[in-house]
């Protein structure tokens, strides 16, 4: 050791010397709290509770963030340096078991308390202003994209009958690897073009009735807005079914029957739309376990007919 040089234990035991910064030490240890709170639970001037809290900051004791106009602070014991953090785990219980910490923990119950009413008392509020509110912060997009995040990173998925990729642009990023199928080559091209910069999306060109996968391959599967547009929709399950591995799942977005005629001629719909018993049929053909048909809210804003969302497994 050098000259003139003290011991770093001797700085942090002076530190520890004052009762008050012991005390303030074991609140950060268990909350992240403001100046304000802190002069709450220990009923101390502000001038008093950052002239401590400048002490412990600048010994390496405790860290703060900022939090928009006020700051937060805290103690880590596992970011402390081995020599503070030795003499914390000798002292904390003796600190804790004093009369002035069991108030401390007392008066922090109550400006945790009234945390949580602030809270409570906006909720109560606004609570028919809540959507309007959170639409107008976050917007109307976020809530189905993190809902993405439980998909399972390991899975192999299949966006059977791509188009122009924009299912495959959403899963892409929270799977291992997605491979999309479509029979059109101008929709794989403008799917190609959406998807620059994905590595784990490969395209293949090929039937729905004949896919371009190996038998197991998937573990989910997607047949999005595409059955109606098939000759054969029972074939192309049978063949979904034998690309997924067993007990493999599928999501089918499709039309509810309707009436637009139209839809034949302008969009080239085969079918005009499927009722749950008839594509329950062609489930069961292809060895897939229907699991919940379920009919989407309709959009105000969307022209179109009523969709459903169908969930199946495939058999084990």
């Amino acid at each position: 050791m050098e000259a003139g040089t003290q011991p770093q234990i001797l700085g942090h035991l002076s530190a520890l010397a004052d009762g008050l910064r012991g005390r303030l030490l074991l609140l950060l240890e268990q909350q992240e709290l403001t100046v304000s709170e802190l002069c709450s639970v220990l009923q101390l001037p502000q001038s008093t509770v950052s002239r401590h809290l400048k002490t412990l900051t600048d010994g390496g004791w405790i860290s703060s963030r900022p939090e928009g106009t006020r700051r937060l602070y805290h103690l880590a014991p596992a970011r402390l340096d081995p020599s503070a953090h030795g003499l914390w785990k000798l002292t904390r219980e003796q600190i804790a078991e004093t009369a002035s910490a069991a108030q401390d923990e007392g008066r922090l119950r109550g400006v945790l308390a009234e945390r949580r009413s602030r809270s409570q008392q906006f909720f109560g509020a606004g609570a028919g202003q809540w959507d309007r509110l959170r639409g107008e912060l976050f917007g109307g997009k976020f809530l189905p994209l993190a809902l993405l995040a439980l998909l399972e990173q390991r899975w192999v998925v299949g966006d059977l009958g791509c188009g122009t990729g924009l299912v495959a642009e959403v899963l892409a990023p929270h799977i291992e690897r997605l491979i999309a199928v479509d029979d059109s080559q101008a929709m794989l091209e403008a799917a190609e073009r959406r998807l620059d910069g994905l590595d784990n999306v490969e395209l293949r060109r090929g039937e729905l009735e004949a896919l371009p996968i190996e038998d197991g391959q998937l573990d989910a599967a997607t047949l999005i807005l595409v059955l109606h547009h098939l000759a054969d929709p029972a074939k192309a399950l049978a063949e979904t079914s034998r690309v997924l591995r067993p007990g493999g799942k599928l999501l089918i977005v499709d039309m509810l029957p309707h009436d637009r005629q139209e839809y034949r001629q302008e969009m080239g719909h085969v079918w005009m739309g499927f009722s749950e018993e008839q594509v329950g049929r062609y489930l069961s053909a292809a060895g897939l376990r229907p699991v919940r048909f379920q009919p989407l809210p309709a959009d105000s804003s969307a022209k179109g007919p009523t969709l459903f969302a169908l969930a199946a497994t495939r058999s084990v």
